[in-house]
């Protein structure tokens, strides 16, 4: 069987095995703040945001063409197949990483930052997109930033409407309510993140010259759709503790306003073809609320170290990919 044909079926399986565990990685951003409140018990808030991320990830494909051809030329990229692979394996091996030590890291950015190290490999600076390149930092640095701001004037908003409302009663209102939010939250997230490994595959089906287009094919989207919400459905616990209460204490009001906040951002940058963390926007979110709350109460030492692995992830998952890239090609 041709070695292309082989490392393109790697990468396919590579990819899938990426949106799964981006899946379970991420599954605490759209559930946190509702399990944390008690407005869902966990099993029920896992199985909605599974079944909201499948059908998030079915509804858009321009995040994935953004992917597919905004980082890297993938029609002049050199041993791209090595590269996909490459930037897949360092993506993978970062989001377990960081899963297995609880923090709330960007899939995306271990991504972006994986494709970039390994073209950079294989081709030098040059073989980067820089224009397409500079905006998808440019969306990747800014969202979090919007989603503080936002998260803090929509929190301010319902703390004023509600201050003479009893506590107890408003508080059962926001629980509701924060079902609705939480599947907003989960239908973004699918929108958004499956739709990176569906660039991620055409960028491969190219490579191997088996399409000529940037057109995301309906398997690929069906596929990626269906690994995000399995993955989903394993969940996230790790992370779900450090989202849901290790930066703030929740109530059903902060839940609302950060989960909202958040979604509006992620549906935002979806509709303009933009990929975003959604890592970094709902623990963002969260961060604006618990500002307009309380200051004191916001934990900023857990901020600044999801900061420093924000900062950290891009570079890392650079390096990791373009020494991988090098270490595959000594056995092919």
């Amino acid at each position: 069987m041709d070695t292309l044909f082989i490392i393109t079926i790697l990468i396919v399986i590579a990819a899938l095995a990426f949106d799964f565990i981006n899946g379970f990685h991420d599954t605490a951003n759209a559930i946190a703040t509702a399990v944390s409140t008690r407005a869902l018990k966990p099993r029920h808030a896992i199985l909605i945001a599974a079944g909201m991320n499948f059908v998030g990830a079915l509804l858009f494909t321009g995040v994935a063409k953004t992917i597919t051809g905004d980082i890297v030329d993938p029609f002049a990229l050199q041993d791209g197949s090595i590269v996909i692979l490459s930037a897949l394996i360092a993506g993978i091996f970062w989001n377990l990483f960081t899963w297995y030590f609880g923090i709330p890291s960007s899939s995306s950015h271990a991504l972006i930052g994986a494709i970039a190290g390994a073209a950079i490999a294989s081709s030098g600076f040059g073989i980067l997109e820089y224009k397409g390149f500079s905006k998808i930092l440019m969306a990747l640095i800014t969202s979090p930033l919007i989603a503080f701001v936002v998260g803090f004037i929509i929190y301010t908003i319902i703390k004023t409407v509600m201050k003479d409302q009893n506590l107890a009663k408003t508080n059962q209102r926001f629980r509701f309510v924060q079902i609705i939010t939480a599947s907003l939250q989960a239908l973004s997230h699918g929108m958004n993140d499956a739709q990176k490994a569906m660039g991620v595959i055409t960028m491969a089906l190219i490579a191997a010259n088996l399409q000529t287009s940037t057109d995301i094919q309906f398997w690929v989207q069906l596929s990626c759709a269906t690994a995000m919400g399995l993955g989903t459905a394993v969940g996230g616990w790790k992370i779900i503790k450090t989202v849901g209460g290790n930066i703030m204490k929740i109530r059903p009001a902060n839940g609302v306003a950060a989960d909202l906040s958040s979604a509006l951002i992620i549906f935002g940058a979806t509709y303009i073809h933009l990929p975003v963390s959604t890592t970094h926007v709902v623990s963002s979110s969260i961060l604006g609320v618990g500002s307009s709350h309380r200051l004191k109460g916001v934990k900023w030492t857990t901020a600044q170290r999801m900061l420093v692995t924000w900062v950290i992830t891009l570079p890392i998952s650079a390096l990791c990919a373009s020494i991988t890239y090098f270490i595959i090609n000594i056995f092919i």
